[in-house]
């Protein structure tokens, strides 16, 4: 097996952006080399697109997957074996992150079906999931579990006696999340561009020997619209190209992806017309009108004001000064940015790059309340968490589908070390967020230590109406 084939890529992530502060730099809206008019029509296009045209070949077949549940571990085979087959496609979606689809509970939101019932992963494999329940369109899927979904169907094929494909093979030598709710996509973009031209047609490349392997949260794709720039690090220049990169399969040809442009196009449009959801639980209109002054005062500066008269300065911070986790402005070099800007995705160097980044993007906050967890890697569990980073768990794992309405996030459970019946389990590792792996570091925004508990209280209740 050439190096080529052992990596592959996963569809629809875009990269996470960072909760920061203290600016020293603004990233001003820039006019893209194509300006596209994007319609309602455009838009319903796009998320059908999304849905139902398979960007990436086929993955596994409806009657593999339902036969995946007897190659789980012992319990859980015996507690699918005891269901009917409803409770068993429940547990299978449960398992690895899918929710169902409102036409067709069998299929799941986050793959292409097609009509002879073979899967493809589309873009809803992490920009489409759940909160408290219920699914919202664009939100991160903080409940994928593409790596236990891999290394289960390696073991389903293999005694079906069905070859193994790219993204079976691939998971092998890549991780593809190491916890649950998170994507290794970085790195997949890295190996698969190096077997590419800069008119993305396949070469004989070389991967370089060394690539940091690093788990990213997905953004929400709400506040994409708000956004000049793109990835964490805002390097890309927003527009619909910077999306082809997420199906750089090496079954697509170049001139297969390069003619996928205008239905690229129709998908930015979905992305774009996508609004942020409303906090659907009681709020304290007295604290949260408290809160909008502290934030005002304390944060606006880089994540910007909201209402009416809304402003987003797109601000970087300083790796020093913000002090989050640092992997993942090491992973991706200068070589790899300039790769990309000479490449067909950045319109062979007309679009702006930046190579040299100093710092993190402070995101949009936009439906904050919904987005959790929070910072690039995914380490911090709800807003309270962040806004006191000496109460921030070294180890937490989430309930299946309870929401925190008090510290704003994601019910979890914490631990102060990883419990010894989980070591031996890969598939339940990592449903354990451990903050002690590299990468995963959950360190850094101390911007609120400055603030009394009332005051932070006040700013939670603001962030809500986000």
């Amino acid at each position: 097996m050439t190096l080529r084939t052992k990596f592959v890529f996963i569809a629809g992530i875009f990269l996470a952006l960072l909760c920061a502060r203290a600016p020293i730099a603004n990233l001003q809206q820039e006019t893209t080399t194509e300006n596209v008019q994007q319609t309602q029509d455009d838009a319903d296009i796009g998320l059908d697109l999304i849905l139902n045209h398979r960007f990436l070949p086929r993955d596994f077949h409806q009657s593999t997957l339902e036969q995946v549940w007897k190659d789980w571990p012992a319990d859980l085979k015996a507690k699918a074996e005891a269901t009917d087959d409803a409770g068993r496609r429940k547990m299978i979606f449960d398992r690895y992150g899918f929710t169902p689809r409102q036409d067709d509970p069998k299929k799941a939101v986050q793959f292409v079906v097609d009509k002879d019932g073979w899967w493809a992963m589309n873009c809803f494999a992490c920009h489409g999931g759940k909160v408290a329940g219920k699914q919202i369109a664009g939100v991160p899927n903080s409940h994928i579990a593409l790596q236990t979904l891999y290394a289960d169907m390696r073991k389903t094929k293999a005694r079906l006696g069905i070859k193994m494909n790219e993204m079976d093979l691939g998971s092998i030598v890549v991780p593809m999340g190491t916890s649950n709710g998170t994507s290794n996509a970085v790195v997949f973009g890295i190996a698969l561009m190096a077997f590419r031209d800069k008119d993305l047609n396949l070469t004989r490349g070389k991967l370089r020997p060394f690539i940091i392997h690093h788990d990213m949260d997905a953004p929400a794709w709400w506040n994409v619209k708000k956004r000049p720039r793109l990835y964490i690090d805002g390097f890309v220049q927003k527009n619909h190209r910077a999306l082809v990169p997420f199906v750089m399969d090496r079954r697509n040809s170049g001139k297969t992806m390069r003619d996928w442009e205008d239905k690229f196009k129709k998908v930015f449009a979905y992305i774009n017309s996508l609004q942020p959801p409303k906090y659907p639980f009681a709020i304290d209109a007295k604290l949260a009108a408290a809160g909008k002054i502290v934030f005002n005062k304390n944060c606006s500066s880089c994540h910007g004001t909201y209402g009416e008269k809304a402003k987003y300065p797109s601000r970087v911070v300083a790796l020093d000064r913000v002090g989050t986790d640092p992997i993942r402005m090491k992973a991706l070099t200068e070589q790899d940015r300039k790769v990309y800007h000479e490449s067909w995705f950045a319109h062979y160097g007309k679009d702006k790059t930046v190579i040299k980044p100093e710092g993190y993007v402070a995101p949009p906050l936009d439906g904050i309340w919904a987005s959790a967890p929070y910072f690039h890697n995914g380490s911090v569990p709800t807003l309270w968490h962040l806004l006191n980073p000496k109460q921030r768990p070294k180890i937490w794992k989430r309930t299946p589908d309870g929401y925190d309405k008090k510290n704003v996030g994601i019910e979890v459970e914490v631990f102060e070390k990883l419990p010894k019946s989980v070591k031996s389990r890969p598939d339940r590792r990592r449903m354990y967020f451990q903050t002690n792996r590299r990468g995963k570091s959950a360190q850094g925004h101390p911007f609120a230590d400055k603030l009394s508990e009332q005051q932070k209280r006040q700013l939670l209740e603001y962030l809500k109406t986000l």
